[in-house]
């Protein structure tokens, strides 16, 4: 017997159309390009998405089609990504930092048959448009007066393009398992692979993410999404939001300490998200200038491991709550945060930090299950050490257009294979180990490269630190702690060595140290070990 409920489709276009007639007057505030703050609401962003969505179908976009964007975090992205979706297309953000070769590959495996760009990015268009067969126009996201003497052909004005339609519009209504947004991995070998988000996935994400025990989005918050909108849907941000009808501020193309401070202070933010290497540039501009966050509630940490040393300095230095996630491309992208339960409220501050600097318990509809190199589960008892699988509502369960790259990404029951080690314990809480490729196999040992860069970050004298193996006669492979000093200062290896052997297990110790100006980096900020192997392939250990 079926239940006597009304069967509405979740769909992305009911978030804007919701916040445009309950939060109508809640502002949306973008620092743009072409260099002024932008102000207008949500009311006036739900209408121009319409009109964006009329102009869109004027061009011959259908239900199915994707529209590509490379853009930065402003309102003009932002009214793609309902305008897009809303008519059944699906909004193709691409990561501008990946290289040519990936950005050639994307689009035309994506098919794209229109593809919107900030003035930032001009240049690289020209130079790629040649080598972009699918595309059939470029829009250049910005208005008359800027609009270039040449450009890509078909070359478009989107405010002219919006300019030209009228609000007057009813969002369409179809099958909530649509597609309605694509995003490759930015993966460190072979092509990029599509997740491809539905409308029901998305609107589920959003749900998820603004539960008070996850990052619990309010209508009473200002948003600030330092992560990229190009990035994972920008963890969700600009649907969670605009569900929950919070104020958004977008930082555009300015992502340095001095200017995302700027924005945290005049529009008194409340929350934040970015990954590790942003809120280093952050915190090291704080450090430096004296200033403090008089508003900032609570600061979202992913992308990959924060450490427990750049927790504690929000914590305890500026008073906010650092609040730790793990995720994926392929997760549309949270899959756990680390938000404490109650139990643990009254811990010790230390112990409530190692807790915090674990990726965190999953949210509800994520399910997450361990399994050693024979595929045998492991129990979830905070010890034992296995791949992380995971399935739910919001995960892939294969990749677009891409049967082969699905093939080894799933087990025989449909879990989908993370590719990282971890343990999970009796609470839920999950502690990465390592990505299965970057675990160091030492003798009958395996060494985390993640528990050694989080000690070495623990240094007063270190910004950032990355640790990879290198081989050994004896121990196959040993670690090898690459750091970037803080400004100023120069640590020696006996140094560094001598402020970790209280912090690791003597066999886990790197056997040397290295200083170097920075550490490589893929687009999406994770530490590039790829090229620190390739960079480090002839380093002797002194150990060897």
């Amino acid at each position: 017997m079926r239940g006597l409920m009304m069967d509405r489709p979740l769909l992305i276009q009911t978030l804007i159309e919701h916040a445009g007639r309950y939060h109508a007057d809640t502002e949306i505030v973008s620092r743009t390009v072409e260099g002024p703050i932008h102000r207008y609401t949500y009311a006036k962003a739900e209408r121009r998405s319409k009109r964006l969505a009329k102009a869109l179908r004027r061009l011959g976009v259908e239900e199915g089609d994707r529209v590509a964007t490379l853009a930065w975090n402003g309102f003009r992205h932002y009214e793609l990504y309902f305008g897009v979706s809303g008519i059944g297309a699906i909004c193709h953000t691409i990561n501008p930092r990946l290289f040519q070769e990936q950005l050639a590959y994307i689009v035309n495996h994506a098919e794209d048959k229109v593809l919107c760009f900030d003035l930032t990015f001009l240049p690289l268009v020209q130079k790629l448009a040649p080598l972009w067969k699918p595309v059939r126009h470029y829009v250049l996201m910005t208005d008359r007066a800027h609009m270039p003497a040449g450009g890509p052909p078909n070359l478009l004005c989107y405010e002219e393009l919006v300019a030209a339609e009228t609000p007057e519009m009813e969002w369409p209504e179809f099958d909530e398992n649509m597609a309605s947004s694509l995003c490759y991995t930015s993966g460190t070998t072979g092509n990029p692979k599509g997740a491809l988000y539905s409308h029901r996935s998305t609107v589920l994400h959003s749900f998820a993410c603004c539960m008070a025990n996850n990052t619990s989005f309010a209508m009473s918050d200002t948003v600030l999404p330092v992560v990229p909108m190009f990035h994972a849907n920008a963890w969700g941000v600009p649907y969670s939001a605009t569900m929950a009808g919070s104020k958004l501020v977008f930082p555009g193309p300015n992502l340095d300490g001095p200017s995302l401070y700027q924005l945290l202070e005049s529009e008194h933010v409340t929350m934040t998200l970015g990954v590790p290497t942003v809120w280093l540039g952050l915190l090291k501009y704080l450090d430096e200038s004296g200033k403090r966050l008089d508003f900032v509630d609570r600061v979202l940490i992913g992308g990959s491991a924060a450490p427990p040393a750049m927790i504690r300095d929000f914590e305890e230095k500026y008073g906010c709550r650092a609040i730790q996630g793990w995720g994926m491309t392929e997760l549309s992208p949270v899959g756990t945060l680390g938000t404490l339960k109650r139990k643990f409220l009254n811990l010790p501050k230390e112990a409530q930090l190692a807790r915090k600097a674990m990726q965190g318990r999953p949210l509800y509809g994520v399910e997450m299950k361990l399994v050693d190199a024979e595929g045998q589960v492991q129990p979830h008892d905070g010890t034992s050490r296995g791949e992380l699988l995971v399935r739910g509502p919001w995960i892939v369960n294969g990749y677009f257009a891409d049967e082969a790259a699905g093939r080894d990404a799933f087990d025989a029951e449909g879990w989908f294979r993370t590719g990282d080690v971890a343990t999970i314990d009796p609470d839920g809480y999950l502690q990465l180990v390592d990505r299965r490729k970057d675990v160091i196999k030492s003798g009958g040992e395996w060494i985390s490269s993640i528990d050694i860069e989080n000690a070495a970050v623990a240094h007063p004298d270190v910004a950032e630190a990355a640790v990879i193996g290198v081989p050994h006669p004896k121990w196959a492979e040993r670690p090898l702690l690459v750091i970037v000093p803080r400004q100023g200062s120069a640590p020696t290896r006996e140094a560094i060595l001598d402020f970790l052997k209280d912090k690791l297990a003597k066999w886990a110790l790197p056997d040397d140290v290295v200083l170097v100006p920075e550490i490589p980096h893929t687009a999406t900020g994770k530490i590039l070990k790829t090229k620190l192997r390739e960079m480090f392939r002839e380093h002797r250990l002194p150990t060897a």
